[in-house]
């Protein structure tokens, strides 16, 4: 990553409304040349549900170009269709960069920002509307390919066509792969609980599940937030 991965496309979004409901959402993201990076994200990029999408542990949404080949294999028409770069309501569109290369707690340069990786993104049922697929969300849960969130560091200015430079990688052993596998995949792995409990760069909500499987030996409900109002 020696000379860092180039934002593709810069995307934000206003609220519409979702899969002609009443339900309000920012996932239809438009293009910009630049915004404006805060701790609570990108300037005119909206959430329509702010308990769960945005805010300083979910500032900014990438999501790997890489895996919509896959996808449109997978879908059916016409969710295939809508798998195309923004399609999961990412701001950042690379190439060439999944949940393998990037780890829990990495920091990157991204013009003049510093943002770190906070957390792999935990799909909810608004997928299921936005293809037309009632398990949509359970299908990207399942191929551990979910995007992520950073948190921001310091604001600035981001364009297309900056790049993202690696600044420092505190926890090389926890790639988000390994994350998403031991969110899904080995849920009741204690050992893995244990260490990424220890992971002080993680999101609190990450930790905090963690630290509740550790405790109850036992995998919380995923079904309001992969159906809940689907």
């Amino acid at each position: 990553m020696e000379r860092g991965i180039v934002i593709r496309q810069l995307r934000t979004g206003n609220l519409t409304q979702l899969a002609g409901t009443e339900i309000l959402t920012g996932i239809h993201k438009q293009e910009v040349g630049s915004a404006y990076l805060d701790v609570n994200g990108l300037g005119d990029d909206h959430q329509g549900d702010k308990r769960h999408h945005g805010g300083p542990e979910k500032a900014l949404h990438h999501f790997a170009s890489d895996h919509y080949n896959r996808l449109r294999r997978l879908l059916p028409e016409p969710a295939s269709g809508y798998c195309q770069p923004g399609a999961f309501g990412e701001n950042l569109v690379t190439e060439g960069f999944t949940e393998t290369d990037v780890c829990a707690g990495d920091i990157f340069t991204l013009g003049e920002a510093i943002i770190q990786v906070s957390q792999p993104r935990q799909p909810c049922w608004r997928l299921n509307l936005r293809f037309g697929i009632p398990d949509m969300s359970q299908r990207l849960q399942s191929s551990l390919r979910t995007g992520w969130y950073y948190r921001v560091l310091q604001p600035g200015i981001i364009s297309k066509g900056d790049a993202l430079l690696l600044k420092d990688r505190p926890h090389d052993d926890w790639p988000l792969s390994r994350v998403l596998s031991l969110l899904y995949e080995r849920p009741l792995d204690l050992i893995a609980l244990a260490s990424m409990v220890d992971i002080k760069e993680l999101s609190p909500n990450l930790k905090q599940l963690a630290k509740q499987r550790l405790e109850t030996r036992h995998v919380e409900d995923w079904g309001r937030r992969l159906f809940g109002q689907a």
